[in-house]
């Protein structure tokens, strides 16, 4: 049986923490962020962990993480 790949545009985007969630940046931080309040900007900063239904799709793309 061949070796199981990892997808390395999911490998760049995604990050599997010890506990074997998989974390990703917050969306909407690219543009037009000087007209955010502190704290929605603040929020921004901080990484999401992804839902459940894709943390079982990211299982297949990252298998040896």
């Amino acid at each position: 049986m061949p070796k199981l790949k990892t997808h390395k545009a999911t490998s760049k985007r995604y990050r599997v923490t010890k506990r074997g969630k998989i974390e990703k940046r917050a969306a909407g931080q690219n543009h037009f962020n000087a007209r955010e309040n502190g704290n929605t900007g603040r929020n921004k900063k901080s990484d999401v962990i992804v839902s459940a239904t894709l943390n079982r799709v990211m299982q297949i793309a990252l298998p040896n993480n």
